[in-house]
Formats: C-alpha cells, sequence, structure tokens
C-alpha cells in the first residue's frame, strides 16, 4: 500500500482544493501504473464519443495485467467544506486507478491513520471513500 501524505493545504475549501489539484494530484497520479485505456469509454464518463466515420477499431489484445500498489492519500484534518473536494477526488483517482484501490484519511493522530491503514489492508472491497478518523 502506497501512502501519500498531503500537507501544506490553504484553510479554506476553494483554495485548498486548487492547491491539492495543481500539486498533489500529479503526485498521487504518479504513484498509480500508467493508464491503459480500459474504464475511460464515453459511456463511463470519460474519453470522447467515437466519430461515426471512423472505421471500427482492430480487435486489440486484452491489456496486460496492472502492477502497483493501493494508494492511500492522508489529508490533514478540515472544516465539513472541504468533505465534497476530496470524496470527488478520491473518487476519481478510484475509478481510474481500478483494480487497483485508491482511499483517503483524514486525520493526524497518528495512532488512528495506523490503525485505519491496517483496516483498509483487511477490507479489500473498500475503495473511493474518505475516512474521517481521530484519537480513541
Amino acid at each position: 500500500m502506497t501512502i501519500l501524505r498531503v500537507e501544506g493545504l490553504p484553510e479554506g475549501a476553494l483554495d485548498a482544493a486548487a492547491a491539492f489539484h495543481t500539486i498533489w494530484l500529479p503526485r498521487a497520479l504518479a504513484q498509480l501504473p500508467p493508464r491503459s485505456g480500459e474504464g475511460d469509454h464515453a459511456q463511463h464518463g470519460g474519453g470522447e464519443s467515437p466519430s461515426r466515420e471512423s472505421p471500427p477499431p482492430a480487435a486489440a489484445p486484452p491489456p496486460p495485467p496492472r502492477a502497483g500498489e493501493d494508494l492511500v492519500i492522508v489529508f490533514p484534518p478540515a472544516t465539513h467544506e472541504h468533505r465534497g473536494w476530496r470524496l470527488a477526488a478520491v473518487q476519481n483517482l478510484a475509478r481510474v486507478a481500478a483494480p487497483l484501490r485508491v482511499n483517503g484519511i483524514a486525520a493526524n493522530d497518528e495512532t488512528a491513520i495506523a490503525r485505519t491503514l491496517a483496516f483498509l489492508q483487511d477490507a479489500p472491497g473498500v475503495t473511493g471513500q474518505v475516512l474521517e478518523v481521530g484519537p480513541r
């Protein structure tokens, strides 16, 4: 499991989202295997619709298995205004990374982060989530 710790975001939600997408999103994408195009179809919200004039694509061999590890992004705690952009970013990264998993943790307590990482390690069905955790 790869862990990306996000630091130094502005306090305001809009500014923090902009900073995340400028600074941290490229770093998150760099942790994932290169995209092979699967799942990036127009009917799923990605890519462009095929042109009616273009010939049908030739049958291609199936993509190779994707290497890499699941990604967990650790965000610093923030107010509820940050929940939406964080969840959207993590969900979209999870779609790009599938079948690998991408999740987020919002916390600053190292024990809580470690417990949540252990939970995620043992929960293979959890992906695209932001878990807000704190000390017990």
